[in-house]
């Protein structure tokens, strides 16, 4: 899900960049050497799982998987989702530079929602569920975003929260198979940002 260039108005533009800006100050100064491979890895994977576009409409739909990026890292999905989001730009031209803080805030702040509802109760079932609605939130702010700059993006609004319906189903089900993996064999992947703050 990346909103083009061209397409969003000055103020909706800008106050993506705010977000984006002061999350990336924010947590990036709590940014420790132990949390850069799995930062790493896990960035990998957003890049190459969103490259794999299904077309419908006017539009195309992909694994998003930012729903399971907040609930293993928590806030650090911003920065993580924000280097995917740029080297996606640059390389493939998805979403562009300008746009880069509006895509970076509808995917991240359901991620870190998502992060910090998993530490309420953390288990596979419910990182499966939290994921799942990370990726109906990123519509629904995609949704809102392309609303704030013209009715005539309203339909597309539609389109994108339908479309991602049947994605959000298939990540809470890679959501809870791959949390109950970890939970199995590497339970210290979770359980070590649990105890973090988001």
């Amino acid at each position: 899900m990346h909103i083009s260039e061209g397409i969003l108005s000055f103020p909706v533009l800008l106050s993506g960049w705010v977000y984006t800006g002061g999350g990336l100050f924010w947590t990036l100064k709590k940014l420790s050497a132990n949390d850069i491979p799995k930062m790493a890895l896990l960035a990998a994977v957003f890049f190459v799982a969103s490259l794999i576009h299904v077309p419908l409409g006017p539009s195309s739909v992909h694994l998003l998987l930012n729903g399971l990026i907040g609930v293993l890292l928590g806030s650090l999905a911003l920065p993580t989702l924000f280097i995917s989001l740029f080297l996606q730009a640059i390389l493939f031209q998805f979403g562009g530079i300008t746009v880069l803080g509006i895509n970076t805030l509808l995917m991240s702040l359901p991620a870190i929602l998502a992060g910090v509802l998993f530490k309420l109760k953390p288990s596979s079932l419910w990182g499966g569920i939290l994921s799942g609605f990370a990726v109906l939130g990123s519509g629904v702010i995609a949704a809102l975003v392309l609303s704030f700059s013209g009715e005539a993006f309203l339909q597309v609004a539609k389109l994108i929260l339908i479309a991602h319906l049947p994605i959000a189903i298939i990540e809470t089900i890679i959501g809870y198979f791959t949390l109950l993996f970890i939970f199995k064999t590497k339970p210290e992947l979770i359980l070590n940002n649990l105890g973090s703050k988001s």
